[in-house]
């Protein structure tokens, strides 16, 4: 009261200016704190704002220092040391201590909430742009006060109580059911989010995506196991070709659960069809040795009936020049022609069988060759024909690949049709920029989030 009284006498004009002033703002301030209703923060601070009233004796004992710094402790305790970026959201409350009359003055012309613009700043009544990007809210807090401090030449630092009132959003992309923009909230995990945004990919309605992948990895499963055996029949036949007598294992059939079964089942196969090629190899060797020794027997036999048609025609001759003497009847001669007759008919037969059994021999030869040829031919036009079965299964297993990858893709429905969980697996990746550029990184389900994070979920196949 001394120092208002000196200053008045004094300095009257400048006094009445002052008070004009001071009942200027104090009416506005009322003005607008009966026109909008209060925060739960404002209702907060009226107890304590009642405070120094009641105790105003002590309070203009004492220094202001302990309240100025009690802010900036109360912004640490609640926010931590969480840096503010573009599009968080602010509560702020400003008062002033007034320790010559123990009031409080609430600045509701800057008190208010506020949202961090795309150049990071805060625009505030009576400061204008305030840096707010990468700061915590007892660094804006604090440097409110000093602006105010300054702007106005206060001799006592104004309180200034920032809070976060709505974090940045944070964004979800990839194979969820509602990709977008969503809120952020303290202890937010990937999984919560992706809750939020309705879960995992579903099948649209009309859409059978499990289904479609029930069908689809039935057709590989088909399609791999007639892949094995066609694989097993190659080598067998190549086996073949090169007169092989063993089977090796191929590399395609490492990994495949009954490949010994294939192997086996392709070497027996392999075995038999070897004995009977060699049976008939045999067959037609017998048949012409056979033939062989009929033609010598045949060629024997025919040395022999010419030995007897030359007695018999000298037996003829003879008769023939008796009967002309009269020595001979010529029934005898009549005898001797017909034996000479048929023994040349009999030599003929055996000219005919001979040259017919050379004829079979020939036709044995013909019948080995075309064996031969046509085991070759075989073996050749069913490798041939197998190699074109394998790239029709190739073609017809990458399709159904590419089936079950869709319909993975398009629903998570279909994950629970894999009992051994190894075909699919579902990817988080977090695209965060904190404060040096974007960085992706790979995380589980659990990690936790920050607002602005950008979160891409994606479902990856593994397929064999």
């Amino acid at each position: 009261m001394g120092i208002r009284m000196v200053f008045s006498r004094r300095f009257p004009t400048l006094a009445m200016a002052a008070g004009t002033m001071v009942l200027s703002l104090t009416t506005s301030a009322g003005a607008q704190s009966a026109a909008q209703p209060q925060s739960p923060a404002s209702q907060s601070q009226a107890p304590q704002a009642q405070a120094p009233q009641a105790q105003a004796p002590q309070a203009q004992a004492k220094s202001a220092k302990p309240a100025q710094a009690a802010a900036p402790a109360t912004a640490k305790s609640q926010e931590g040391s969480y840096r503010l970026g573009v599009m968080d959201k602010l509560r702020i409350r400003v008062a002033e201590w007034q320790p010559a009359d123990g009031s409080i003055r609430n600045w509701d012309a800057v008190s208010g909430d506020y949202t961090v613009g795309p150049s990071g700043s805060l625009s505030l009544p009576f400061i204008g742009d305030l840096d707010a990007a990468g700061k915590t809210t007892a660094d804006v807090g604090k440097a409110i006060g000093e602006k105010l401090q300054s702007e106005f030449a206060l001799r006592n630092l104004p309180s200034a109580s920032v809070e976060v009132a709505e974090f940045r959003p944070l964004f979800l992309a990839g194979d969820v059911e509602k990709p977008g923009e969503y809120p952020y909230s303290p202890n937010l995990t990937v999984l919560k989010a992706v809750s939020l945004a309705g879960g995992l990919k579903r099948a649209d309605a009309g859409q059978r995506f499990a289904r479609d992948f029930i069908r689809a990895r039935g057709d590989a499963q088909v399609s791999g196991s007639e892949r094995g055996r066609l694989i097993a029949r190659r080598t067998r036949l190549i086996a073949e070709i090169a007169n092989a007598k063993e089977l090796a294992m191929p590399p395609e059939l490492k990994d495949v659960a009954n490949a010994k079964e294939l192997m086996a089942s392709e070497a027996s196969l392999m075995k038999s069809r070897r004995e009977r090629y060699e049976l008939q190899l045999k067959a037609l060797a017998d048949l012409k040795t056979l033939l062989d020794t009929e033609v010598q027997s045949l060629g024997r036999k025919s040395v022999t009936q010419q030995r007897q048609l030359a007695l018999y025609n000298d037996d003829r001759d003879r008769m023939a020049k008796l009967s002309e003497q009269g020595l001979a009847t010529s029934s005898r001669r009549l005898s001797a022609e017909e034996r000479a007759a048929d023994l040349e008919s009999n030599m003929l037969d055996t000219d005919t069988a001979s040259l017919r059994a050379r004829q079979d021999i020939n036709k044995a030869n013909q019948d080995e060759i075309n064996l031969r040829n046509d085991w070759d031919a075989q073996r050749a036009q069913e490798l041939q024909d197998t190699e074109a079965q394998l790239e029709k299964l190739g073609l017809e297993l990458s399709t159904s690949r590419e089936l079950m990858s869709e319909a993975l893709a398009q629903s998570a429905e279909a994950l629970k049709f894999d009992p051994s969980n190894k075909d699919a697996t579902i990817k988080y990746v977090i695209v965060r920029d904190a404060g040096d550029g974007p960085k992706q990184l790979t995380v589980d389900e659990n990690a936790m989030l920050r607002p602005g994070d950008v979160i891409k979920v994606s479902s990856d196949l593994l397929m064999q």
